[in-house]
């Protein structure tokens, strides 16, 4: 064997094409809901744009969610990535909200819909896994119990006050006026700041453990460990 070189096994393989079909169906949900919500605000750019689709190839970035994820698959990483940016202007929305409400409920809907997908997929794996449709080893209820476990994290990371994150834009909605240019020289170093809790482990855990932790809610309501 080739030094440095990985050797893939059926299994692995399967997996790593699993992973990838769960985030990039994750990540065009995420999209999804950020479109949709700007769209039903009055803003016709992602409409315009043709993003207010659920069809994957809309929302997927060729780097964010498919290559880099796909490496780190490989060399046994974690699965993260992102989608291509729903563009919207904020100037557009309704009046019935103002600006940076509008920018906050637009926001904000990218992580509900991961929410809303780890609710729904760990839902109907209990429901199958009770029936006996499938056993716990199954490649079906591993595909889904990581399918659930990835969009809980989704959510919390996509959640952290940090530009260019969700979660940014949340926070951005109540900041002081007074403080605006504080945050605005701050939000200059988000990418950065994203890239260390991305890379530094103990940080990492500001959003991993929460996910653990309501996926193992989630399944023990139905007596399941996790």
């Amino acid at each position: 064997m080739v030094p440095g070189a990985v050797d893939f096994s059926p299994e692995q393989i399967r997996w790593i094409f699993t992973a990838i079909f769960v985030l990039v169906a994750s990540v065009a949900l995420h999209e999804f809901g950020h479109a949709i919500v700007a769209h039903r605000l009055g803003d016709p750019t992602p409409s315009r744009q043709g993003r207010v689709t659920l069809n994957p190839v809309a929302h997927t970035d060729i780097i964010g969610t498919l290559l880099l994820p796909l490496m780190s698959l490989i060399y046994g990483g974690g699965v993260m990535g992102w989608g291509k940016p729903v563009q919207t202007q904020p100037t557009r929305y309704t009046r019935r909200w103002s600006m940076g409400t509008g920018q906050m409920l637009v926001a904000l809907a990218g992580p509900m819909m991961n929410i809303l997908l780890a609710v729904v997929v760990g839902v109907v794996h209990c429901v199958l896994l009770l029936r006996g449709v499938i056993d716990p080893g199954h490649p079906v209820s591993e595909a889904l119990a990581f399918a659930v476990i990835l969009n809980f994290t989704l959510f919390f990371f996509n959640l952290l006050p940090t530009p260019p994150l969700d979660g940014g834009y949340v926070i951005a909605r109540f900041v002081p006026y007074r403080h605006r240019a504080t945050f605005d020289k701050i939000a200059v170093y988000g990418p950065f700041i994203l890239m260390a809790f991305i890379m530094i482990s103990p940080l990492s855990k500001v959003f991993t453990v929460p996910a653990r932790f309501l996926a193992g809610h989630l399944y023990g309501l139905f007596g399941f460990g996790y």
